[in-house]
């Protein structure tokens, strides 16, 4: 039988040209005006899966973008593995930014360069490569279902409902995801733990237009002085957010977990090298890595008002603006949390502003069981491709869709994921590590001949 490394060495060349003709299709969610290149990455990922060894594969409409299925089937008593992915991707601007096309991937330093490298269209590559070779050389002894939606960038909106009317067509033992990362290329890890989200625009209005802010500047009330102020109360100085009732369903970390988070090697010097700041900061009595994946946090994404344009207007705004987020750990609703909000904000407001708060989107947390059995078979799938066993590390993103697969089809889902920080999703020079792609590759196959349900 033909190893996996060897597979892998003499089909690279496909794989890549495969791979970037996904990459090539700008499948950008955020932008309507995208519509027709979500629908043609569909049909790509639908002619590729073919080509890897689904049985079937089909495009579903929904409500917003269409959903790709496809489906290998092995026996009736067979366990299942249903793989989920994402096939759209974040903008690429500030284009400048870029060191080459963000649609036309290169290759350099042993990375490929290029929107949608990692995140996630790299990430699910992985997955359809491996088990194209379990296909190929007849080593898969469960049922493997996938199911790619082309929304995650933009919070799902269709999810939850596909999931809810295709319970049956999705039933599966465990779901498997590449949608997350590593500690680092030499310290293979799995994600055990995801914080939620809550997410709302707000929108501070004082007079019915820009005034001149000579002629009403100190008697009139400045909406964006007002939100800033009202923004600042939302965090004391002890770093806990002032929302009442915001950690009531908040569960403290025992001190076995604590014990173990602290063994994990962190830098914090290296760690503030590279973001360029000169002092970490957050909730007193918690680490660095307590805080951004273990605990809540409360942040401003955005903020703007007024005059933004070259030069002096020397205008009093009429209105300001904020794009307000709080990452939540499990058992936090984010519904329950975004009333909260939006009724302690309120509370803040004086009566010289109006106040107006739009939730966006959330999701809840998620936490996977290392006792599970698809999880201990990632681990030793990690083992053998990366030649030691993962860490088990929580993660301060979110993907709210984790928490919907457990709520809607009642099945746990193994983060599998092999992104770095340093392959810059979301951001410009989106890269991902060839090194880890092949490994990665080889890691899923262990899974699968690891897992038997």
């Amino acid at each position: 039988m033909q190893n996996i490394q060897s597979y892998i060495v003499e089909n690279e060349s496909r794989f890549l040209e495969e791979l970037f003709s996904l990459i090539r299709i700008p499948s950008i969610s955020a932008h309507l005006e995208r519509k027709p290149d979500i629908e043609r990455c569909a049909v790509r990922w639908k002619e590729l899966l073919l080509e890897a060894g689904a049985d079937k594969a089909e495009i579903i409409p929904s409500e917003g973008n269409p959903f790709v299925y496809a489906e290998k089937h092995v026996s009736d008593t067979a366990p299942t593995v249903l793989i989920y992915a994402h096939y759209d991707v974040m903008p690429a601007e500030p284009l400048d930014l870029w060191h080459s096309d963000p649609f036309e991937p290169e290759v350099r330093d042993g990375h490929i360069w290029a929107r949608g490298a990692d995140d996630d269209k790299g990430q699910s590559f992985i997955q359809v490569k491996a088990f194209e070779y379990l296909v190929r050389h007849n080593l898969l002894t469960h049922n493997v279902k996938f199911i790619f939606e082309g929304e995650e960038e933009i919070g799902s909106p269709s999810l939850t409902g596909f999931l809810k009317a295709h319970r049956e067509l999705l039933k599966s033992d465990v779901i498997l995801v590449s949608d997350t990362s590593m500690l680092a290329p030499e310290l293979p890890s799995l994600t055990t733990g995801l914080r939620g989200l809550a997410y709302w625009e707000v929108e501070v209005t004082g007079p019915n237009r820009d005034l001149h802010s000579g002629h009403f500047g100190g008697a009139v009330a400045n909406p964006a002085l007002v939100l800033c102020e009202m923004l600042a109360k939302m965090i004391d100085e002890r770093g806990r957010i002032t929302i009442p009732g915001f950690y009531d369903d908040v569960e403290e970390l025992s001190a076995e977990e604590r014990k173990m988070i602290a063994s994990i090697p962190f830098d914090v010097e290296a760690y503030k090298r590279s973001i360029d700041v000169d002092e970490v900061r957050g909730e007193e009595g918690y680490s660095t890595i307590e805080r951004n994946s273990c605990r809540p946090s409360f942040d401003i994404c955005g903020i703007w008002s007024g005059y933004q344009g070259e030069g002096a207007k020397t205008v009093l705004p009429s209105k300001a603006y904020a794009k307000v987020s709080c990452r939540l750990v499990p058992h936090q609703q984010h519904e329950k949390i975004q009333q909260l909000f939006i009724d302690y904000f309120q509370s803040l407001a004086p009566k010289s502003v109006r106040v107006k708060i739009t939730p966006l989107h959330g999701g809840e947390g998620y936490v996977c069981p290392i006792s599970l059995p698809a999880y201990q078979a990632a681990e030793r799938g990690f083992e053998e491709a990366f030649g030691k066993r993962p860490l088990a590390v929580r993660r301060g993103g979110s993907i709210p869709i984790i928490s919907d697969f457990e709520q809607v089809l009642g099945v746990k889902t193994v983060l599998m994921g092999f992104g770095l920080e340093s392959n810059a999703i979301h951001s410009p020079n989106e890269n991902f590590s060839l090194d880890i792609f092949r490994k990665g590759i080889a890691a899923v196959v262990g899974f699968h001949l690891n897992y038997k349900g």
